[in-house]
C-alpha cells in the first residue's frame, strides 16, 4: 500500500505543479489555449494507449460518454479560468465544494453535519475577505466544482459501458472539441511555434498524463476511501505549488478556509457508506 500512496501523492504534486506552471504562462498564452493544449496532449496519449473500439456501441453508450467528455472539458476549462483570476489554492479549495456536496448529498447522519459545517465555515472565511477575490474567478471555480461532481457520476456510468480506459480516451477527445474552433481561430498562429507546442506538451504531461497514470496504477491496490482522503490534499498541494512557482501567498483567513475544506473532504470520504465520493481520478 505504501507504493500506491506514494503514487497518488506524486500524481497530486504533478497536477498542481502543472497548474502552477500553466498560470505562470498566462501572460503568453490564454487560459483557454493552455487548457486546450493540455487536453489535446492527454487525448493523444490516451487514444494511442487505449485504441478504443467504436463499432457496436449503442446510442446510450454514446450519450453517456459524450456527457462525460463535456463535464471533463468544462471542469478543466472552468478551473483554468478560475485560477487565472484568483489564487490557485483558493480556486481548488472552492472547486472541492462540488464533489464534497455530492458525497454528502442525501446523508441523514448527524456526523456528516460536522463536515457540512466545516465546509460552510471555509466558505464563510473566504467571504470574510471579498476584496481579495474576483467574484468571476469564484464563479468559475464553482462551475468547475459542479462539473467535477457531474464527472464523478458519469465516470461510473462510462466505466460500466466502456472497457478499460476506452471511455476516458473518447471523453477526453470530446472535451477537446468545443474549444478547438476558438483556439484555432483566435490563437492559431501561436500554435505554429515549436516552443508553444512544447509548453503544451509539458503542461499536458504534468497535469494529465503523469497523474492519471499514477492514479490508475495506485487504484489497483488502494481502497477508494484511502484514495479519497489522499485526494483531499489537493487544495494544500495547489497552495504550496503556487507559493513555490508563482510566489502566491495566502492570507491567514484563506489558509484557515483551506484547512476547513480539506478536513471536511477527508472526513466525508473516510465516513462514506459507498455513495458518490471524490475517490475518482480527477483530471483537473
Amino acid at each position: 500500500m505504501t507504493r500506491a500512496v506514494w503514487l497518488v501523492l506524486v500524481g497530486i504534486v504533478s497536477v498542481q505543479l502543472g497548474a502552477a506552471v500553466a498560470k505562470g504562462l498566462f501572460d503568453e498564452l490564454s487560459p483557454t489555449t493552455l487548457v486546450w493544449l493540455r487536453l489535446l496532449t492527454s487525448t493523444l496519449v490516451l487514444l494511442a494507449w487505449a485504441r478504443p473500439r467504436l463499432r457496436g456501441r449503442s446510442r446510450a453508450d454514446w450519450y453517456v460518454v459524450i456527457g462525460f467528455g463535456l463535464s471533463l472539458g468544462t471542469m478543466n476549462w472552468a478551473i483554468y479560468q478560475a485560477f487565472s483570476r484568483i489564487p490557485l489554492g483558493i480556486a481548488v479549495t472552492i472547486e472541492f465544494i462540488g464533489p464534497l456536496s455530492l458525497a454528502l448529498l442525501g446523508s441523514r447522519r448527524v456526523r456528516d453535519l460536522l463536515w457540512v459545517g466545516l465546509a460552510a465555515a471555509g466558505v464563510v472565511l473566504l467571504g470574510a475577505e471579498p476584496a481579495d477575490l474576483d467574484p468571476v474567478g469564484v464563479a468559475f471555480a464553482l462551475v468547475a466544482g459542479a462539473a467535477w461532481a457531474s464527472y464523478i457520476l458519469l465516470s461510473a456510468r462510462t466505466g460500466a459501458r466502456w472497457p478499460g480506459i476506452d471511455g476516458l480516451a473518447i471523453a477526453s477527445l470530446i472535451g477537446t472539441i468545443p474549444l478547438t474552433p476558438y483556439v484555432l481561430g483566435a490563437h492559431g498562429d501561436q500554435l505554429l511555434s515549436v516552443r508553444v507546442l512544447l509548453i503544451g506538451l509539458a503542461v499536458g504531461l504534468l497535469s494529465s498524463v503523469i497523474p492519471y497514470t499514477c492514479e490508475l496504477v495506485a487504484l489497483r491496490t488502494l481502497k477508494p476511501s484511502v484514495f479519497g482522503i489522499l485526494m483531499s490534499l489537493e487544495p494544500a498541494a495547489a497552495a504550496l505549488a503556487a507559493l513555490l512557482v508563482l510566489g502566491e501567498v495566502l492570507s491567514a483567513l484563506q489558509v484557515a478556509a483551506l484547512v476547513c475544506v480539506v478536513t471536511a473532504v477527508a472526513g466525508a470520504t473516510s465516513t462514506s457508506r459507498g455513495g458518490p465520493t471524490i475517490a475518482e481520478p480527477a483530471p483537473d
